[in-house]
């Protein structure tokens, strides 16, 4: 898939109206490089049309393939999870197995006792292991507890994860093809618009990136349309619609900070394309039929 080569301006906080009053810029040529600018803005809108066909879909699939990511690190912590409780049950369970047989060892042990003393001590440590045994106990049915749990959420987790996947999969078709319909054309224009950058003053080219990047319909040059600026539609006077067909100088929109040039400019490429357009053809004449008069 075809991209846009990266700008590189000298000074990324060079604006219009910086330019606009900058003595240092070439006003013999500002005719040429007005109307490379406005191709360049017409190349870059195609562009940008061809974005707006894949619509969403590269954000859907991002979000998409973030959402995957996250799951897949859900169920590595719950496997985690899982293991751990199931070590702590085996190792519990064996614990109680160990209190168990001492329990038998003291309790034979306590049968054969000569006084009261040891009879007493041997009561005390069968009493502790009881104990022990009591709480290894309940730590074993806590942890089974928690591997039924966290089992039953993680069949939920890789359901979701499988059915996430298969949508990841549509999408990705979907922007693939998509993608092919236009890669061709996508790349031709990305080279045309590459060729016209080169031919821009890196200063002006800075400027009409800054003001593309904030504009919500990402037009920084526009014509002025029924005595409006093209971009936010607002009265231009009559003296700076002259200025603008002119073309001698950079006017920028004072309310938008767009770069406004000729009508003509549009005018003329429109006309050009209307040249290679195919004429209509003319309508075929209906054939008339002649009745033979009957005596």
């Amino acid at each position: 898939m075809a991209t846009k080569k990266n700008i590189k301006p000298v000074d990324t906080g060079e604006t219009f109206t910086s330019l606009q009053i900058s003595k240092s810029i070439d006003q013999d040529s500002m005719e040429t490089k007005l109307r490379s600018l406005y191709k360049l803005q017409k190349t870059d809108s195609k562009i940008d049309g061809i974005y707006m066909l894949r619509g969403e879909l590269p954000l859907e699939v991002q979000d998409l393939e973030d959402e995957i990511m996250g799951l897949k690190t859900k169920i590595a912590t719950l496997q985690k999870e899982i293991k751990e409780a199931e070590e702590t049950v085996a190792k519990n369970k064996l614990d109680i197995q160990s209190f168990k047989a001492t329990i038998k060892k003291y309790e034979a042990q306590r049968n054969n006792v000569k006084n009261n003393r040891e009879f007493d001590s041997l009561s005390k440590e069968i009493e502790f292991q009881e104990l022990a045994s009591l709480r290894a106990d309940k730590r074993v049915t806590a942890a089974s507890k928690v591997v039924v749990e966290k089992k039953e959420t993680l069949e939920l987790v890789q359901a979701q994860l499988k059915g996430r996947e298969g949508d990841l999969e549509n999408k990705r078709k979907e922007l693939d093809n998509i993608a092919k319909e236009t890669e061709k054309e996508e790349a031709e224009l990305v080279k045309q618009s590459e060729e016209i950058q080169a031919e821009i003053d890196p200063r002006i080219l800075a400027a009409y990136e800054k003001v593309r990047s904030n504009a919500r319909n990402k037009m920084a040059v526009v014509t002025v349309v029924r005595g409006a600026c093209g971009g936010c539609f607002s009265k231009i006077p009559p003296q700076r619609q002259i200025d603008i067909e002119e073309s001698k100088k950079i006017i920028v929109c004072e309310y938008c900070g767009r770069i406004l040039v000729s009508s003509k400019f549009d005018e003329e490429e429109n006309g050009a394309a209307a040249v290679v357009e195919e004429a209509p053809k003319a309508a075929p004449k209906k054939k008339t039929t002649r009745t033979k008069k009957t005596e």
